[in-house]
């Protein structure tokens, strides 16, 4: 039997989470390559990363009027949304495949669930890309580029580290000694029936 998180180890996600981020353009413009299961909301998760990186650099413009910067926010509230429904769908995907592991007793609850753990991947994959981008800046001091190389080495650190972690949860999780569990989202904020600023103008 092959093992359920064959296709999903680190390595895999930040070869994908790296192609991705270096194809200019690809977030806005690519088609979609996975149409089902979990890659499907990987992919999704991703795109909806890109495109609050870009939203967010913008927002922080200066010289453009505020309706603009209001276009910004309500685009980052819309792509935030999309990118936590992604990590709920890729819970979903990847807890369906253990549906016939049981837990044992005493196996080890994660707080953090492996969607939110691939979502933290997919975050570093493009905070690694910018900031590699400036260790390349001719119009940089040398100063400002030592700086940003230290900071990509961090990063690197920490996406490695967050990778073992992954993976030795999912691998825990095929044998029964761990488990997590679907946080729902419940942005009361974004709900007209439970935002009192919404539903007091009905």
């Amino acid at each position: 039997m092959s093992h359920p998180f064959a296709d999903v180890d680190a390595a895999a996600l930040c070869r994908f989470h790296d192609a991705r981020v270096a194809e200019a353009g690809w977030a806005r413009s690519a088609a979609p390559a996975f149409d089902a299961g979990a890659w499907q909301w990987i992919e999704a998760n991703h795109r909806y990363n890109n495109l609050l990186w870009d939203e967010e650099d913008q927002a922080r413009r200066r010289d453009v009027p505020d309706a603009a910067i209001a276009v910004n926010k309500r685009a980052i509230d819309g792509y935030n949304q999309k990118r936590n429904d992604a990590i709920e769908r890729i819970d979903e995907a990847l807890l369906g495949r253990l549906a016939s592991v049981t837990p044992r007793p005493g196996a080890w609850h994660n707080s953090e669930t492996a969607g939110a753990m691939i979502d933290r991947l997919s975050i570093l994959a493009l905070k690694r890309f910018h900031m590699a981008a400036q260790t390349r800046r001719a119009d940089a001091g040398a100063q400002h580029v030592a700086a940003c190389r230290d900071k990509l080495a961090l990063l690197t650190q920490q996406r490695d580290d967050l990778g073992r972690c992954l993976d030795a949860l999912l691998e825990r999780a095929a044998q029964g000694e761990a488990f997590w569990r679907i946080y729902r989202q419940f942005k009361m904020y974004n709900d007209p029936a439970l935002n009192p600023y919404l539903y007091a103008r009905r």
